[in-house]
């Protein structure tokens, strides 16, 4: 294994994963992949590329160093059916972190996620019934059952945003010790949160044909005074976060509560239960 990851950041979507890696790659003694998320076991064109392409992700770990990567695919049912199939018997043992957040905020993220990429039109309640996917990302308790049938409870650390940010040093402490990092971390206050759902600009049709382009940007450049594409650009940003209609918002927190339910019984007494569950009654 000297040439694979000693320890996986599974998911979930938009839950705070890119903040998590960037501050664990600038830990000494931890080496993260480029690309962040390699997605090779879920993916299928990915996994296509073979098994010494994976391992040539880590080839620039110095020796000693704990290797990971961060997936957010490889909880991704059931888009990804057949990602622990593929992981299973080239990772016998790895540690795994599961990062979480309140399941309703997800959902609105990846929305807008998918807004801002030209992908969804402007009616949650359309979208979220044409793609039940970007609730079933938020099952948390379904997402992360396989894993610990496969690897055992002790393999897997859940882990929340809201943790995150509440208690930042001590959480990045907590996940280090689980992977087994015995140095201490320093959480780097100067990164920041990475990947910010609400700082994104919606995709203009054909921008990457006509507008992401060397002879387009040097035009752009040239011919648009700064302040103007500014202006432009923050016109298309989210102002503030969408409101989902009431009756959507009540039907998805009653898929979640369900699905909390399962999270609990697979991993009880976590904080967790009760950070990312606020519409919950107990």
């Amino acid at each position: 294994m000297a040439d694979l990851p000693d320890f996986l950041i599974i998911g979930a979507m938009k839950c705070g994963t890119t903040t998590l890696q960037a501050q664990l790659a600038r830990q000494p003694g931890v080496f993260m992949t480029t690309p962040k998320e390699p997605n090779f076991f879920s993916d299928d064109a990915v996994f296509a590329r073979g098994l010494d392409w994976y391992r040539g992700l880590f080839a620039g770990a110095a020796p000693g160093d704990l290797k990971g990567e961060a997936s957010t695919h490889y909880t991704k049912r059931p888009t990804h059916p057949q990602t622990l199939a593929r992981l299973r018997p080239v990772l016998p043992a790895p540690r795994i972190v599961y990062m979480i957040r309140n399941p309703l905020q997800r959902a609105v993220s990846h929305y807008i996620h998918e807004w801002s990429e030209g992908r969804m039109g402007p009616d949650p309640i359309a979208e979220f019934a044409r793609h039940p996917e970007m609730v079933d990302y938020g099952r948390y308790g379904w997402q992360i059952i396989p894993w610990i049938e496969a690897y055992g409870p002790d393999a897997v650390l859940l882990t929340s945003l809201e943790q995150l940010n509440a208690a930042p040093q001590d959480e990045l402490a907590r996940i280090a010790r689980h992977i087994g990092l015995s140095q201490p971390v320093v959480w780097e206050e100067e990164l920041g949160a990475q990947n910010v759902s609400a700082e994104r600009v919606r995709r203009l049709p054909l921008e990457g044909l006509l507008v992401n382009n060397p002879v387009a940007t040097a035009l752009r450049r040239a011919l648009v005074p700064k302040r103007v594409r500014t202006a432009i650009r923050d016109a298309r940003r989210i102002k503030t976060r969408p409101e989902l209609p009431v009756t959507l918002k009540r039907n998805l927190e009653a898929q979640f509560l369900a699905d909390r339910a399962t999270l609990a019984s697979a991993i009880p007494g976590h904080p967790a239960l009760r950070l990312c569950y606020p519409f919950a009654d107990d």
